[in-house]
């Protein structure tokens, strides 16, 4: 017999949800037959959506082999941080991530990313324990690419991690800003409305008009700020967020970031990286816009959040945009 008493953490999500969370291993098979036949919920049974409450005893009938079996071992990382902190309350950590740094693990880096090391640091604090936690990990609630650099956000426990993500998605709660470097003169603010649809293989983006059936709407507003011959600086609003949005919208309307290997013009590339070493595309998540908050975090509307350009973007703009 297993006996839980739920956590701040814990509560205010389904049953078999939090089940799946806590035995990572299991079939949903497993999952929703130990629900009918072997859980209760403070002495009763309950059906798979029932919302758990702070306080709320699980007890689950199984031995603590078949638990082990279905439930894995937490390993704590160490990961040495490389990241400032552009924002952080008791809720959520606004981290700025550098060049090159992963938002999330993958196949190829498993320990040396910036969730970890925002694990780590949350650990060191005191504010997050991983041998206690039964289900939650501090994580963000929005990703950059491996070569972009700057604000990502994180929810330090489980009720501001489901605000974030919420808010993320939905329309009305947080704008996201970016400055970048194209190739080519926009005199006027774009808005650009496309769908894509992705190459898994190649790991692209295809761009695609917004009439099109079938892929997934994207919408960019691209704002000039300054401009010289052949180059334009632009804040760049993030609507939607998907894989390359910016990069690959940008690049179909004729305005490709420099230094962009994948989306960008080869022969602006080649000269970029002789005059400034840059073989990335020039992309900086620079502003957080609270327009709204919600639920635990009402207090953040009207907040914004900013992150400098890092010092080699900053002196490329310098140089280009001379004054």
């Amino acid at each position: 017999m297993i006996r839980i008493t739920v956590g701040k953490n814990e509560d205010n999500q389904r049953l078999d949800r939090f089940l799946r969370k806590y035995l990572k291993s299991a079939p949903l098979s497993f999952i929703y037959k130990l629900i009918r036949k072997d859980v209760k919920i403070n002495g009763k049974r309950a059906g798979e959506d029932y919302m758990l409450a702070g306080g709320d005893e699980i007890v689950i009938y199984m031995n603590p082999e078949e638990l082990n079996a279905y439930r894995p071992v937490k390993e704590t990382v160490s990961s040495r941080r490389q990241f400032k902190i552009a924002y952080e309350d008791e809720n959520i950590l606004a981290a700025e991530k550098p060049f090159g740094l992963l938002t999330h693990g993958d196949k190829t880096e498993k320990k040396r990313h910036l969730a970890n090391q925002v694990i780590s640091y949350l650990t060191e604090k005191g504010e997050y324990n991983p041998r206690t936690e039964r289900i939650f990990t501090p994580a963000p609630a929005n990703r950059l690419d491996r070569n972009t650099t700057g604000l990502v956000l994180f929810g330090k426990n489980s009720e501001s991690l489901r605000e974030l993500n919420r808010m993320s998605r939905e329309k009305g709660y947080v704008s996201k800003y970016y400055i970048t470097i194209v190739k080519g003169n926009m005199r006027k603010p774009l808005i650009l409305k496309d769908k894509m649809e992705k190459d898994s293989a190649t790991n692209t983006v295809k761009v695609k008009s917004a009439d099109e059936e079938s892929g997934k709407l994207m919408e960019t507003i691209a704002r000039p700020i300054a401009a010289v011959p052949g180059y334009t600086l632009l804040e760049v609003e993030l609507i939607t967020g998907r894989t390359h949005q910016i990069r690959a919208q940008l690049a179909k309307a004729g305005y490709p970031i420099i230094g962009d290997a994948k989306y960008g013009s080869q022969n602006v590339n080649r000269m970029i990286e002789r005059k400034y070493g840059l073989s990335t595309q020039f992309l900086h998540a620079y502003k957080l816009y609270f327009e709204n908050g919600s639920g635990v975090l009402s207090y953040l509307a009207g907040t914004e959040i900013r992150s400098e350009l890092p010092e080699n973007l900053t002196k490329i703009k310098e140089d280009i945009f001379k004054e």
